[in-house]
């Protein structure tokens, strides 16, 4: 999971283009690591558009998370799930996908984050550093401490998440984050590709604590 920008889909934020026309975009752009996250959808449907873009990120040779559906994930050979703090057990879930699938945590402190890596998480979400609105039961932003807390003493990847925006992300990756997820700021954006293009450009001129 070495790679600086991790994508989420959010249909209802992509002015009105389809999860798959802003995956291509998305892959176009060279985008490594993308996750299915549709809260709202028939399963049928979210089938059917996992497929497709299992499809499209296995030939871009991209990394590819299904949120919460681990089923889903199965059907489809994602490379991984992820799972929040209410969702089924990171045990469970393990002996479910088996050793070879990734499964990522959504975490929002120290003693949250100890305990996913002690049930053997392979990577694990770090947030939400600001208040964000993509997601309708997120808690309150953890800001800064939690982050530091993070780049110090997690020793598995780790994705910084939560309300970050293009005029943001320098401070973020300055203090230490390698791996930084976007939603709005990218799926909203008008111009996929040079959004992208443009973010990278700003964080290639960063250099981290």
């Amino acid at each position: 999971m070495d790679t600086d920008l991790y994508c989420l889909t959010a249909e209802e934020y992509s002015l009105g283009r389809s999860n798959i026309e802003v995956v291509k975009a998305m892959l176009n752009a060279g985008i490594k690591i993308i996750q299915y996250r549709e809260k709202e959808k028939k399963m049928l449907h979210k089938y059917r558009e996992c497929v497709k873009i299992r499809e499209l990120t296995w030939d871009a040779g991209a990394t590819f998370i299904v949120n919460d559906h681990i089923d889903l994930a199965m059907m489809v050979e994602a490379d991984g799930v992820h799972i929040g703090q209410d969702d089924l057990p990171i045990e469970k879930v393990r002996e479910l996908v088996g050793g070879k699938m990734i499964i990522g945590v959504s975490t929002h402190s120290p003693l949250q984050a100890q305990d996913a890596i002690d049930k053997g998480a392979d990577y694990i979400g770090v947030g939400p550093i600001f208040s964000t609105r993509t997601k309708k039961d997120v808690c309150d932003p953890v800001g800064f401490e939690y982050l530091d807390y993070a780049v110090k003493n997690v020793n598995i990847p780790f994705v910084t998440i939560g309300g970050i925006k293009e005029h943001n992300i320098a401070e973020i990756k300055a203090r230490g984050a390698k791996m930084i997820a976007m939603v709005t700021e990218i799926v909203g954006s008008e111009n996929i590709e040079k959004k992208i293009e443009s973010i990278r450009r700003k964080l290639s001129g960063v250099y981290t604590r």
